[in-house]
């Protein structure tokens, strides 16, 4: 990887450390129901709302763009079969997935008796449907969509990898999502099965997120074959000044979360700011692939991935405590937000660096091998 016209990908490390504080702070800055505080005057509220936006400049949507990076990396070095290579995507997302997914649906359980709405979650627990949503769109926690839906992704990478060839083709992540948010607007406002209209509604995101691979791929092109020093700095002062004026594009969606306590729709400039979003803070960090970074973004991103799944536990714990303790009635809701963020994030570090080391448990954030790995390793060990 390195190089004078490829620098090593410390510049990328960096962006996915980046994005995992940024889904933190976005899990951090709510009240213990997901909502902007909307029992707090709108004064209390404009600190967790102004923490909500800065986690935004780098979000869960930014796992989906560092990971089609990775894939358009992978299958232009490898050149796989469609079968291996969707087969070896299986194996990482899915299996942790399923692990996870079994895991926060009873571990939700826990919030619910500090709650006050166990019989809710038994009542889910044992409904076919429920487990249908669980293990497909990924609904046993807030979080758990990202993986069944970049799986999904995966599928559609020989698609993807004509942006590779031609990078132009990467802007028709604008169009993707346009047509996301349109049809979306008509799904919601048809009189449906709720049931049906969520997978409607994922499978239509899928579509819409094939953009995210469109722009990856081209991103990935224009760095393979090399992006000069100067040119770099035009990338991220670009890329500077576009997410910049994504921000300002969605003040309007953080106005109706700061005068309620609740989150708005996106649908006009506001949806277009968030979503395209991901893609000029990747050109920030491309176009600073010269800088001198520190290899300890390197040593801390391998455990992002781990991060994304784990802090939701970390932040549950936490509210748990402070709530059933009495502590949150004493807390305005910025001190709730700031501590929350304070304690999730190291801790998330610290859980996955602790999994990491436990070879029965690593390969549940992506860091080891499978027990069936394990055990065919040994078979072969002793044959």
């Amino acid at each position: 990887m390195a190089g004078p016209s490829k620098p090593r990908l410390v510049w990328f490390d960096a962006n996915r450390v980046f994005a995992a504080i940024g889904v933190v702070l976005i899990h951090s800055s709510t009240d213990f129901g997901g909502q902007a505080f909307p029992d707090a005057t709108s004064s209390e509220r404009l600190i967790p709302v102004f923490l909500r936006s800065l986690g935004e400049f780098s979000g869960s949507e930014m796992f989906f763009m560092f990971s089609l990076f990775l894939m358009a990396m992978r299958v232009d070095k490898k050149m796989p079969t469609y079968g291996s290579a969707i087969a070896t995507q299986a194996e990482r997302l899915l299996v942790p997935f399923v692990f996870w997914a079994v895991f926060y649906a009873f571990f939700r359980l826990l919030k619910a008796n500090a709650f006050n709405y166990t019989p809710y979650i038994w009542d889910q627990l044992g409904q076919v449907q429920s487990w249908t949503g669980y293990l497909i769109l990924g609904k046993s926690q807030y979080h758990m969509h990202f993986l069944p839906t970049l799986f999904a992704l995966f599928l559609f990478y020989p698609i993807m990898r004509s942006a590779t060839r031609f990078p132009i083709l990467g802007l028709s992540v604008v169009i993707t999502i346009g047509v996301m948010n349109n049809v979306q607007g008509f799904l919601w406002g048809l009189d449906m099965d709720h049931v049906l209209r969520d997978y409607l509604i994922r499978a239509l995101k899928i579509f819409g997120y094939v953009g995210y691979g469109m722009a990856a791929f081209a991103i990935y092109g224009l760095w393979n074959d090399g992006v000069p020093r100067g040119e770099s700095r035009l990338i991220r002062r670009c890329g500077f000044y576009f997410a910049v004026l994504a921000y300002i594009a969605t003040l309007p969606f953080y106005n109706i979360a700061f005068e309620t306590g609740s989150w708005g729709i996106r649908a006009g400039w506001d949806f277009y700011g968030h979503f395209l979003m991901p893609v000029f803070v990747f050109f920030i960090f491309i176009g600073g692939q010269y800088l001198q970074w520190s290899n300890r973004w390197s040593q801390l991103a391998k455990y992002t991935f781990g991060v994304y799944l784990v802090h939701p536990l970390v932040i549950d714990l936490f509210d748990i405590a402070i709530f059933t303790s009495g502590a949150s009635q004493l807390m305005a809701p910025w001190l709730i937000v700031l501590s929350r963020f304070a304690v999730a994030l190291p801790l998330s570090f610290a859980l996955v660096l602790g999994l990491s080391k436990l070879k029965p448990l690593a390969w549940t954030i992506g860091l080891g091998a499978t027990p069936w790995d394990i055990i065919r390793a040994r078979k072969a060990a002793g044959a």
